[in-house]
């Protein structure tokens, strides 16, 4: 209906199916409510990726194939609920669902004891997802955030295919030892792809969710050592802006599959909340260029980088690591942007 009607705003599509799809799938009035919200907010979601671009150009496959056909949701897809239909009973670790078979009560969960602690300021939904087999809630909880300080300076950081971050400190994070490791699961993947079995479906599924933990966590990590840094050097974060990034970087054949299943957007999203977290400035800039110019003496021509891993400037005659040269780039072009204001400063008082 949303699809076929173009009814894809929520008064207006609920004006038109509310009370239809409380009859047909017997639904109490929260839950279908929150089932026309979740359609809704699918489509303002595509919306929004396709004026950025992130589906591609007008007329281009992928964008016409997301523009040409309803949303569809998984059945185990997730599900969100408010404190009508979803309650949370946090001294007996306990939480109360409705479901179209009834409300459940008294139904156990396990957090860290730091989890349990952010929960007393949960607010507003909650997520219900299924994942390998195992129900996960997910809570939106309020953080006091403290304000952000005026940076010293800025930590440059250079992404890339083999170093997937470098600062301009000189620290390479995740290289070779996560390197060794996606290249065994590409090639795990590769083997099974070929037997086309149901078991070798159900193993290639694992693995994938295996590699998106491992890559969150891998994320997780690199993200804290930035923000520590920063944060001790009272330093702000200069990134570069992850759009296009991978029509952007050229990679040889044996690397483009390592760009391509790199969650470098995710990155940039986990570095994002543990900076406003430690009250750490962000900047995001322009990175082109950044690896043809020269960091001392800003001579920029495509023969300093002289292969994937060194660069040599033809005017001054300085030697550096190539991603450490790209990140301290970042790093003059971060304290630039938050110089001419393009960012929020933070409060004075």
């Amino acid at each position: 209906m949303a699809f076929a009607k173009d009814l894809k705003r929520r008064n207006v599509l609920q004006d038109a199916v509310y009370h239809r799809i409380k009859a047909d799938f017997d639904l109490g009035a929260q839950a279908a409510v929150r089932t026309i919200k979740k359609v809704c907010d699918a489509y303002a979601t595509l919306k929004g990726n396709l004026k950025a671009g992130n589906l591609g150009a007008e007329g281009s496959k992928r964008r016409v194939r997301a523009e040409s056909k309803p949303i569809v949701f998984r059945e185990d897809a997730a599900q969100p609920f408010d404190d009508r239909i979803l309650t949370w009973n946090l001294d007996a670790r306990t939480v109360s669902i409705w479901t179209v078979a009834g409300r459940l009560k008294g139904i156990p969960f396990v957090c860290s004891e730091q989890a349990a602690k952010l929960l007393a300021d949960r607010k507003g939904e909650s997520d219900l997802v299924m994942r390998d087999g195992m129900f996960f809630l997910t809570a939106t909880i309020n953080v006091d955030e403290p304000p952000v300080s005026e940076p010293k300076a800025f930590l440059g950081v250079d992404l890339g295919v083999v170093n997937i971050a470098t600062t301009s400190d000189g620290e390479i994070l995740a290289a070779r030892r996560l390197n060794r490791y996606r290249k065994r699961q590409r090639d795990l993947r590769a083997k099974l792809q070929q037997k086309r079995t149901k078991a070798a479906k159900r193993r290639l599924k694992a693995i994938r969710r295996r590699e998106s933990r491992h890559a969150a966590n891998t994320n997780h990590i690199i993200a804290k050592r930035l923000v520590t840094a920063a944060e001790r050097t009272s330093r702000g974060i200069a990134l570069e802006d992850l759009k296009g990034i991978r029509q952007r970087v050229t990679a040889k054949k044996d690397q483009r599959a390592r760009l391509s299943s790199w969650a470098f957007a995710q990155l940039g999203a986990f570095v994002e909340y543990k900076a406003r977290r430690a009250g750490v400035a962000v900047v995001h800039v322009d990175p082109r260029n950044t690896s043809r110019q020269c960091s001392e003496c800003w001579h920029t021509h495509r023969s300093n980088r002289v292969d994937q891993a060194r660069f040599v400037c033809r005017s001054c005659g300085i030697v550096l690591h190539a991603d450490i040269n790209g990140s301290r780039n970042i790093a003059h072009r971060g304290e630039a942007v938050w110089q001419r204001g393009a960012v929020k400063r933070p409060s004075t008082g």
